[in-house]
């Protein structure tokens, strides 16, 4: 066994390893003034950065936890590492040989140490890349060469092939010089029923690295028909050196893209990763074996955020209900996030690898280009499940939405959220949504369906006893003066009149007796008086009507004589415009509901009628300017 490392080489390590450099690879740092450099601490989790770094004097130190030292306590701490692994960790990344005294020239390690296991799948992934070019693993390249991926992105990646039989790994590593309990303990080699076997058999394998690059394990995935494991991929189990939920495939190559950029894009495999990466989107990584989780968004905090920036995380899920669910359960964390949360979905569902394949390069940017806020996301992944276009499947939407919508932290994000969600669903009232989705929040008042406003009911049902509405309220002028026309000069109104829809209507009353009258003949019956009034009045079901019905027919009329034609004419274009008003909202809000790029087609057809119902609204406001 080596003996101690010497005093000079233990100096000469510190004096080569920059702290800055070896806590670079860690945390993303920023100046702070007289020569410090600062971040997130990786020790404790925290917002605001308190994690201090001297390069002049080789010293770190964190004022919210209390941690700190030289670049070997850093590398002992963050690693978990034992002295004499700390010094041989960085000697290896400074290109020092060590001497041991007692020994001598030598970088022979204790057996079992972290150090040992981690050099145990350096060799494994080296013996599985050069296993990629034997006759066994052409499938294995095909499937590669399939997806895309040529030699060199094989290499860059670290592919490798698992070659058939028992133990070959087992034997190779073991021929290195490699103890079998060590190889058991990395969980590269397992137990068998007649002796070790490798842990991979006829596998496509690519290496796991931690952000410092070391191999802590490897992912596998089936390519022969006849191999007797039926799971898609395998990934190596938890060993002393390989926790999954803190470590992202990708991310050691990654991780100064990510710095720098401010950006993190999560995908769901490997070769995603790869497509990612080699489309011109550096920045993308992969969960191994688990979901995306808080551990592994802590890791992407330290490199992404600092005081004068939050960093972009973008997920990438796919479009179906199945990416859905993984989106709105990513919201659920994403409050605990402080990085801006996007999401990018493919169309027709591709992943990122089928998206290069189908499409290219190009297209693979511009899915993270055209990222969406994943809150927005979520509320419109379920807003897909009411009928937006009906007042009942709003209020409907808000009942579900607006707490939804409350789970909100951020005070100034879920007012706006709120405002949003009534623009989205298409409810005019924007005050009262912001003050629902608050009181929700703050648990001030109980959760109550939203009430539909008496002026935005649905017109399609029978009113049952309306209350006689406000004769001064603005927004039913229009209403109020078409119906007294129609009462007061039916020979003018006529079948201009009679062509109006129950939907022109929005107050109850008004609209019980627009069909009071249509009942009675309509304004062209040709009846007139005290006549045409008593047919009508013979049509309304409730005595508030009936009192509607005269309160109008006695109302004075703002015309002059020999210009009553005129005058109505005016009224009821006025009456009208305020109808295709509402249509255009209503198309307005069904065009915000789609995607320019993934519902061209219906997204074009909508914008046509969208400018028709324009040109034809400014029309009726000429037609009617002056009145009202």
């Amino acid at each position: 066994m080596a003996g101690r490392i010497r005093e000079s080489d233990i100096a000469l390590v510190r004096e080569r390893s920059r702290i800055d450099e070896v806590v670079g690879d860690q945390v993303s740092l920023k100046r702070a003034g007289g020569g410090a450099l600062k971040g997130l601490c990786p020790f404790h989790d925290e917002k605001t950065p308190s994690f201090n770094v001297r390069p002049s004097h080789g010293t770190f130190h964190c004022f919210g936890c209390g941690e700190g030292g030289d670049v070997i306590a850093f590398v002992m701490k963050v690693e978990h590492l034992s002295f004499v692994e700390a010094v041989e960790r960085l000697a290896d990344r400074a290109g020092i040989q060590l001497v041991y005294e007692g020994g001598g020239a030598t970088i022979q390690r204790d057996r079992g140490t972290r150090s040992r296991l981690i050099e145990a799948h350096k060799a494994a992934a080296e013996y599985y890349a050069e296993q990629l070019a034997s006759p066994e693993a052409q499938q294995a390249r095909e499937f590669l060469a399939e997806r895309g991926f040529d030699e060199a992105a094989a290499r860059q990646f670290g592919c490798g092939f698992a070659p058939g039989g028992w133990d070959k790994l087992t034997k190779h590593l073991l021929g290195r010089g490699f103890e079998l309990q060590e190889l058991i303990k990395s969980q590269l080699t397992k137990e068998g029923r007649q002796g070790p076997i490798d842990r991979f058999h006829r596998r496509l394998l690519w290496p796991i690295k931690e952000i410092s690059g070391d191999v802590v394990g490897f992912g596998a995935r089936r390519i022969f028909d006849d191999d007797p494991i039926q799971a898609k991929y395998l990934n190596t189990s938890e060993s002393v050196i390989y926790k999954k939920s803190q470590v992202l495939f990708g991310l050691d190559q990654a991780k100064r893209e990510i710095a720098k950029r401010k950006q993190a894009v999560i995908v769901e495999g490997y070769t995603d990763v790869m497509a990612m990466h080699l489309a011109g989107v550096p920045t993308a990584v992969a969960s191994c074996g688990t979901a995306f989780g808080t551990d592994h968004m802590n890791v992407l905090r330290r490199l992404l955020i600092d005081d004068d920036v939050n960093g972009e995380v973008i997920f990438t899920f796919d479009g179906d209900e199945a990416g859905q669910k993984a989106a709105l359960k990513a919201f659920e964390g994403e409050q605990q996030f402080s990085a801006q949360t996007y999401i990018a979905v493919a169309p027709d569902g591709m992943d990122p690898c089928e998206l290069r394949q189908a499409k290219g390069d190009v297209a693979v940017r511009d899915l993270v280009a055209r990222r969406t806020p994943l809150i927005e996301f979520a509320i419109k992944a379920q807003l897909r499940a009411y009928d937006l276009d009906s007042v009942d499947g709003r209020v409907e939407a808000l009942k579900k939405m607006v707490p939804f919508v409350a789970q909100i932290k951020d005070r100034a994000k879920r007012d706006g959220y709120a405002t949003r969600l009534a623009w989205w669903v298409g409810w005019d009232d924007e005050a009262m949504v912001v003050r629902r989705v608050r009181q929700t929040a703050g648990g001030k008042a109980p959760v109550a369906a939203p009430r539909a406003d008496p002026n935005q009911m649905a017109l399609g049902v029978e009113v049952d006893g309306p209350q006689r509405p406000n004769p001064r309220d603005p927004r039913l002028v229009p209403e109020r003066e078409v119906l007294k026309v129609a009462l007061r000069l039916p020979e003018y109104a006529g079948p201009l009149y009679d062509s109006l829809p129950d939907e022109a209507f929005t107050d109850p009353a008004y609209v019980a007796l627009h069909r009071a009258i249509r009942a009675a003949g309509g304004a062209a019956s040709g009846l007139a008086g005290t006549t045409y009034l008593d047919a009508i009045s013979q049509e309304c079901s409730h005595a508030s009507v009936k009192s509607v019905l005269t309160e109008l027919a006695v109302e004075p009329l703002a015309v002059k004589q020999n210009d009553e034609f005129r005058y109505v004419s005016m009224v009821i274009a006025r009456l009208q415009e305020v109808q295709v008003g509402k249509q255009v909202e209503d198309v307005k809000s069904r065009l915000r509901r789609l995607s320019p790029i993934k519902d061209a087609d219906e997204y074009r057809a909508l914008w046509g009628d969208l400018v028709a119902l324009e040109e034809y609204r400014k029309a009726l406001l000429q037609q009617s300017a002056g009145v009202l």
